[in-house]
């Protein structure tokens, strides 16, 4: 598929978790809110320490998210194509704790600035509350995959059964 084809991109979005309850003229709408973004392999997408000034939906490829302490980075998850990113900083405006980076040889992301968010919100508000219930869902799923590793890691290290 060739992302940059409008059509094909809103017949890809609306086969998504995100635009589940949306018609295409709905899709078509928020894709004019967005622009696509193609990065190539290890091309920074979002750093550590910047306030999140956009929301990111992987369309091609996926994206690591990398762990940086001083010189070292672990990856600690990756996103793949459907999926959302960069929704923490993007909401609470706080610094991202993260790195985003392209891990396939070519990867696109549809941007979404907060300045056309802003807008999507005042001038389609269904579309918007709906990115947002998406947003909630992602970090629900991020929340529970947390506490599951959590919870592994103590019965691990403390052992089953002790407290």
């Amino acid at each position: 598929m060739t992302q940059q084809n409008p059509v094909e991109l809103a017949e890809f979005l609306n086969q998504q978790a995100l635009c589940e309850s949306l018609t295409i003229k709905e899709v078509q709408t928020l894709l004019e809110y967005t622009e696509l973004v193609t990065l190539q392999r290890d091309e920074v997408i979002a750093d550590v320490g910047e306030v999140g000034e956009a929301l990111y939906f992987i369309v091609q490829g996926e994206a690591a998210l990398l762990s940086v302490s001083g010189t070292e980075t672990f990856e600690v998850g990756r996103i793949g194509e459907g999926e959302m990113m960069g929704e923490m900083s993007f909401f609470d405006r706080q610094p991202r704790s993260i790195r985003m980076e392209a891990r396939s040889g070519e990867t696109r992301v549809l941007r979404l600035p907060r300045v056309m968010y802003s807008r999507l919100r005042l001038e389609h508000p269904f579309i918007a509350v709906n990115l947002l219930e998406h947003a909630i869902v992602s970090l629900d799923h991020l929340f529970r995959q947390v506490s599951t590793d959590v919870a592994t890691f103590n019965q691990y290290f403390y052992g089953i059964g002790r407290r």
